[in-house]
């Protein structure tokens, strides 16, 4: 009863993963923020998978992506900017260029792709678009795979927070925030979430059709806008709550971090699990929706190489969301076109 009190108390989940990064570290913490943050998108994903809708996990799958990166890292830099507009907030310049090359690796990855179906260039039509997709999804695996160790290991001085550098110059502050439950207490939060996700999951996924006819709003609309909105409500208000605190490193391992889990795990992980059951699930994201993620990696690329924050800069990110999600808005998948096309 006592845990299950305390469970109550604290409610949210951006609040349990506050309370896991106390005993984990930021890098820890991030990390395991963007992987609990990310199992509602995964399992989401294998439901449709399993469906066969594919273009539905493609847009959700790069959904997320677009969300943590421009709304919610625009959210925590806006909120930390107006917190501390008496100073610049500051960050490890070293692990966001790191993100930054990984998320340009995914792109590539993506874009091949697209390019190759839209050129008409396959040595053979539609098996070496799906070879290559297979392919690719393996290296990215083994890279992102290559990135935790170098991270969690072998460099790990390289990657200590700013913040955390300051306090142990400056000594433990009077007000310093405490954990209040116990690590083992915040797992369990944490997985509990999972699990109701888990349940609900099937649910969202057959509704996604008959909401679209019944709002007449476009399924990659409410695939790629509103699915990871929901989603990322957890990890939005975890990073805004970290940088209004100042641990603006903490909030960029939820943001960015968990666009690079997406892109470098989530999309080839799911593109492995359609290999092993059968479907012909590929990183042909189209070349509108590839164009989308390029052009948003670059802009989160410029906004992170200084190293340095501010609510200007995460004005910019939101401001770049509205223009991505005003364009799904009037986007019409070619797929749809195609399957309504096919009906007789």
């Amino acid at each position: 009863m006592d845990l299950l009190s305390k469970l109550i108390r604290h409610h949210t989940s951006g609040r349990a993963f506050r309370q896991l990064a106390f005993y984990t570290g930021p890098t820890v913490g991030g990390l395991l923020n963007a992987t609990f943050g990310n199992a509602t998108e995964l399992i989401i994903s294998m439901y449709a998978l399993n469906r066969g809708m594919i273009r539905v996990v493609q847009q959700s799958l790069l959904g997320s992506i677009l969300s943590n990166m421009l709304l919610v890292l625009g959210s925590a830099f806006f909120a930390g900017g107006i917190a501390h507009s008496h100073k610049e907030q500051v960050f490890n310049k070293g692990t966001a260029v790191m993100n930054s090359g990984l998320l340009l690796m995914a792109v590539m990855g993506l874009l091949l792709p697209a390019v190759l179906h839209f050129t008409h260039t396959e040595m053979h039509f539609g098996t070496s678009e799906l070879a290559l997709s297979r392919f690719s999804s393996c290296v990215m695996l083994v890279a992102y795979g290559a990135y935790i160790f170098f991270q969690l290991t072998s460099e790990r001085s390289l990657y200590v927070p700013i913040a955390e550098e300051d306090s142990q110059n400056d000594g433990d502050s009077d007000d310093e925030e405490g954990p209040e439950i116990s690590k083992w207490e915040s797992v369990t939060w944490l997985f509990v979430l999972t699990v109701l996700i888990t349940v609900l999951s099937e649910y969202l996924v057959n509704a996604i059709e008959g909401a679209s006819v019944a709002m007449s709003i476009p399924v990659a609309f409410i695939s790629v806008i509103m699915l990871p909105i929901v989603g990322n409500a957890a990890e939005h208000a975890g990073a805004v709550m970290f940088a209004v605190k100042d641990k603006l490193d903490i909030s960029l391992g939820v943001a960015i971090g968990s666009s690079t889990q997406i892109a470098m795990f989530g999309i080839p992980f799911s593109v492995v699990v359609g290999w092993i059951t059968g479907q012909p699930m590929n990183l042909d994201f189209q070349l509108f929706e590839t164009a989308t993620l390029f052009m948003s990696v670059l802009v989160v690329a410029f906004m992170l190489q200084e190293g340095t924050s501010n609510y200007f800069k995460g004005l910019m990110l939101l401001l770049c969301y509205l223009i991505v999600a005003a364009s799904f808005f009037v986007h019409i998948d070619p797929e749809t076109i195609r399957d309504e096309a096919e009906k007789p």
